[in-house]
């Protein structure tokens, strides 16, 4: 999964920076590369370690995974899998490709799914979101070209973490470079390889003519690509008028409609929300969220019309329940609180808060600008919050340590439109959940397990019904992107919001 946010490389991979072969002219259409910018640093690109959707579509266009999903029809394809079947409940069985090649000529068999499986399930590897991985065992190789997964659990999320979310890496080069190896020099099988690269700055790819037949991916039309880390937006729109710069993304609804008379602007809804998180636990710390009346009234206090008018453009919307209405059981038949300053003061009131109450606000990968209009509106009603803003990795560190009363920021369920990528990490027990109420866990959970989509939907709608009564999280909006295009290119957005730039083309 992956979250809005600038975050750091590895201090050996930053430093580095090699090139395997001369940079492709930057030239658009006419050189057939595709000029693109990010405004955040693309993490190093180990995918098992990073979170940042920068370098995972980076990493998406080097690697490939067991299978894929179509996101246009919803259907899970074979990839580098050519078949697979649950032989029992807990055990699923793939029928892998033959006369596949890693970017460096090394042959795919089982033994790059065993190895790169049974690595990052090594807590010692540090994968980044257990919940990615948790649910496998074990990995075995039956025979050169067939390979078992035995689950640890029952999870219901199994095939579409599969479809492209855990790429396979080559073994025997991987067993000899590691995660920093592999960060530092990516190889895979993927429609595109990595021919350039200063970290974090810039990344120059080329079309992989070797990979394999069948591909769910197709083979790109356009041969060249050029990335670019372009912090100043302003910079990227000059670069975009002048036709040096062929895609960019994530551009703000005022400038995008200033924009829109010189280049392609084209939107599109992603899963991504944003929410605060509250502390119910606290670990010891006695919280003025712990107390219901103060979560209620925190949730009364703030005007998410206005800000979402303001800050996120017109196709977002203000959200109820802790989960995105585009994902499978986000229920949306839960208590809603409405903007009511004077209920907040009650509420307040009530908790025993009449003069006020005073909290930290730690936001990450989140504007400041609406940070600050929630933590306005929190002070009308005598909430004073202390904001904080922090990297993401800093700010989930202090949230796990419970350290924190409230978190804002923001949730991409890895693209993944099942609201067990999103209710599961936050309410089912583990790090992130700073509530550990018993009876949703268990609700999270019978639903996590089930292969039964009806009982899944009941047990997650009762999970979001209690989530929403107890105002454990008081949901903001859910995010719409502005991509900015030149005119020669096609490309179309997905709500995962991976760029598949295999599959753009010059008009």
């Amino acid at each position: 999964m992956k979250i809005l946010g600038t975050t750091a490389l590895a201090g050996a991979l930053l430093a580095a920076s090699f090139a395997f072969a001369p940079a492709p002219a930057m030239a658009g259409k006419a050189d057939d590369t595709l000029n693109a910018a990010f405004a955040l640093e693309p993490e190093a690109l180990d995918t098992y370690k990073i979170a940042g959707r920068e370098g995972l579509i980076l990493a998406r266009h080097i690697y490939d995974g067991l299978l894929y999903k179509d996101l246009d029809t919803g259907e899970i394809k074979p990839a580098l899998a050519k078949a697979w079947r649950f032989v029992d409940p807990m055990t699923m069985e793939f029928d892998l490709r033959e006369g596949v090649t890693f970017h460096n000529g090394a042959k795919f068999t089982a033994d790059d799914v065993v190895y790169t499986l049974t690595t990052v399930l090594d807590p010692a590897y540090g994968t980044r979101f257990r919940i990615a991985i948790d649910w496998i065992d074990k990995v075995e190789k039956v025979s050169d070209f067939k390979v078992r997964i035995k689950m640890a659990k029952p999870f219901a999320g199994a095939v579409e973490m599969l479809a492209d979310a855990l790429p396979i890496y080559p073994a025997a080069y991987f067993k000899e470079v590691g995660s920093a190896g592999m960060a530092a020099k990516p190889v895979g099988t993927g429609p595109y390889k990595l021919t350039e690269m200063t970290p974090g700055i810039r990344y120059a790819f080329e079309r992989f003519d070797g990979h394999y037949a069948g591909s769910p991916k197709g083979k790109p039309a356009i041969g060249k690509i050029v990335v670019r880390t372009i912090p100043e937006l302003n910079t990227q729109f000059a670069e975009l008028m002048a036709g040096k710069l062929d895609w960019t993304w994530r551009i703000p609804p005022d400038q995008a409609a200033r924009l829109a008379s010189r280049v392609q602007i084209v939107n599109g809804p992603i899963m991504r929300i944003s929410y605060i998180g509250m502390t119910v636990t606290g670990k010891g710390k006695d919280y003025p969220t712990k107390n219901l009346k103060v979560r209620q009234a925190i949730n009364h206090a703030v005007n998410r019309e206005a800000i979402v008018k303001a800050f996120a453009g017109g196709a977002s919307q203000v959200l109820n329940s802790a989960c995105n209405p585009k994902q499978f059981g986000c229920a949306q038949d839960v208590t809603k609180y409405a903007y009511d300053p004077a209920k907040a003061k009650a509420l307040l009131a009530e908790a025993g808060f009449a003069n006020g109450v005073d909290i930290e606000m730690v936001f990450a990968a989140m504007p400041r600008p609406v940070a600050e209009a929630i933590a306005s509106d929190l002070g009308k009603v005598g909430i004073r919050v202390t904001l904080n803003e922090q990297q993401y990795a800093a700010g989930v560190q202090k949230w796990r340590a419970g350290e924190l009363p409230a978190f804002f920021t923001n949730w991409g369920s890895y693209g993944t439109g099942d609201v067990a990528f999103i209710i599961s990490n936050f309410f089912g027990g583990g790090a992130d959940d700073l509530v550990q109420d018993k009876e949703v866990m268990e609700l999270v959970n019978a639903a996590d397990t089930s292969q039964d989509r009806a009982l899944r939907e009941a047990n997650y709608a009762k999970a979001l019904k209690k989530i929403a009564d107890q105002a454990y999280w008081l949901p903001m909006y859910d995010f719409n992107i502005n991509y900015g295009l030149s005119k020669d290119l096609t490309f179309k957005p997905h709500p995962d919001e991976f760029a598949r730039w295999w599959l753009s083309s010059w008009k």
